[in-house]
């Protein structure tokens, strides 16, 4: 089945403005729409899934159009290894965001729903685009949706959270945007493009620019600043936990699933392949930063009270996680953190919809207001428990993939650097375990807990698939992994022709004995 992927990017956007034309009154109604496009979109992505060739590196499902002629711009589509499986876990997550708002957002219930549409539709274009200035475009879009809906819809100090998000977010794209226009002004002036690719802002053919190691050093940082910033990396991620905290259940379990990806697919997707040299120059301060943000968000962590913080700043050392891998830069690190991306969207937007599931029921989060509720909510325990488990990297789960594959690929890189990431991952169980034991068990001292109901329908609709995808995730990983194989194999066969080796030098003898020196580049593969 041919599927048109710039239909399927634009199918969430379509439904969005179809929503706001509908009149408030029919709120069950503009509930079941939106959540049907997206299941359509959800369904149309597994096409993709399903046709992608694992044998090729190249983009596939490619599309493009000329855009701004003038400038070289195309609206140009397609997805690749890296891209593939973040794409598909967008067009999951949303309906179950969708569906799981049902009952919980009772005011502006069309606004609501469309902007989870938007933000579904940019997420997607972030992720497909293969020019840069798309790739821009829909990157500064996504902020919109994602700013209102923790505006709007968000708690009591959501106004705070919502301009500490901007702020945070513009104060890194600028950079990224002169890095653009630098690499604009390289590719006019030396007239390079990849065979068959025409336009100044095409991947393809900026990836065929010769640039200087102090040009390559300034642009990285200008497009990392961004990343990082997103992902989020220590320590410019004080803007998580308050966007979290405030979010509606729906906001965060996107924000925590899809958007913070974007950090580390921009990192693979452009810093690392396209500024090599820059990367690796500063790749020994990342890496610190990423081994302090991984210790530094356990740590805090457990100091939290708030259920939904103490998880928000799981997802500070959980991303520490990623990017410590992407910059192992080597195959078994990379293909972890792609791995480790997809299995912290699953569990953690898990997390965040079990923490409003408890929400609604109570309207509080503390720590201290819950113990023993697992005697009147088995099922509920039951599923926090598994999630918790997969969030912690238990094998047979999500989380132990893409954990263990990182810390091959950075012990490969730094034996220390694994070892201190192993130790967060350490504290990473005690605070989830201490977590579990507080809400779920010893003796039920708070009258008001006791007569808390179990998952509903609703509930238990939105929290099998993501159940399954964790046991499946864990249980049989290599559909998902093969589809990585090529792409990463490309990419880090980039990096280490731009990155100088460390010279290999070997002696063997003639057949007349006489001794003869070679020397060359080690060959990592």
């Amino acid at each position: 089945m041919d599927v048109s992927l710039s239909l399927v990017t634009f199918l969430p956007l379509l439904g969005a403005v179809l929503l706001l034309l509908m009149p408030e009154r029919l709120g069950g109604q503009i509930h079941r729409l939106g959540f049907l496009i997206s299941l359509v979109t959800a369904a149309l992505s597994l096409c993709f899934f399903f046709g992608f060739d694992e044998g090729t590196a190249r983009l596939q499902f490619e599309e493009s159009y000329s855009w701004i002629p003038s400038l070289g711009v195309n609206f140009h589509l397609g997805l690749d290894g890296i891209s593939i499986l973040l794409y598909v876990l967008t067009a999951v997550l949303t309906p179950l965001a969708i569906l799981a708002s049902v009952g919980s957002v009772n005011r502006r219930i069309k606004e609501f729903v469309s902007m989870l549409l938007v933000l579904e539709s940019f997420m997607l274009g972030t992720l497909a685009a293969a020019d840069v200035f798309v790739f821009y475009v829909f990157w500064e879009l996504m902020l919109i949706p994602m700013a209102l809906l923790i505006g709007v819809w968000g708690g009591p100090r959501r106004i705070y959270a919502t301009v500490k998000f901007v702020l945070f977010t513009v104060a890194g794209s600028l950079p990224m945007l002169l890095a653009i226009l630098y690499l604009y002004a390289s590719y006019r002036s030396q007239g390079i493009g990849a065979e068959g690719v025409s336009g100044g802002f095409d991947f393809q053919s900026l990836a065929h620019l010769t640039l200087t190691e102090k040009e390559q050093t300034f642009l990285f940082l200008g497009f990392a600043l961004s990343f990082v910033i997103k992902l989020p990396l220590f320590p410019v991620h004080t803007w998580l936990p308050d966007a979290h905290t405030e979010a509606p259940t729906a906001g965060s379990v996107v924000l925590a699933g899809v958007l913070l990806k974007m950090g580390g697919y921009g990192l693979l997707r452009y810093a690392l392949p396209l500024f090599p040299l820059g990367a690796a120059k500063f790749t020994p301060f990342i890496l610190v930063l990423c081994v302090i943000g991984i210790i530094h968000g356990a740590l805090v962590a457990l100091a939290q009270t708030d259920i939904k913080k103490l998880i928000a700043y799981s997802s500070v050392s959980h991303m520490g996680l990623v990017a410590l891998g992407i910059f192992a830069a080597n195959e078994m690190g990379i293909r972890g953190s792609i791995y480790q991306m997809l299995a912290h969207g699953l569990s953690t937007g898990a997390l965040f919809l079990l923490v409003g599931v408890i929400y609604e029921r109570r309207h509080t989060r503390e720590l201290s207001e819950f113990g023993g509720i697992a005697k009147v909510m088995p099922w509920f325990a039951a599923v926090f428990l598994l999630t918790t488990f997969a969030s912690v990297g238990l094998p047979g789960l999500c989380g132990f993939v893409g954990e263990f594959l990182v810390l091959l690929g950075v012990f490969a890189k730094s034996k220390v650097m694994a070892a201190l990431a192993a130790l967060g991952m350490i504290l990473g169980a005690w605070y989830m375990l201490k977590l579990v034991k507080g809400v779920f068990y010893g003796e039920l001292t708070n009258k008001e807990n006791e007569g808390l109901p179990d998952l509903s329908a609703k509930e238990i609709t939105v929290l099998v698939p993501l159940v399954l995808l964790m046991i499946l995730a864990g249980v049989y990983p290599m559909p998902f992994l093969n589809k990585t194989d090529a792409s990463v194999e490309a990419l880090v066969r980039r990096i280490n022709m731009e990155v100088p080796a460390e010279p290999d030098v070997s002696a063997f003898s003639d057949d007349q004995g006489n001794k003869i020196i070679v020397t060359g580049a080690k060959d990592d593969r």
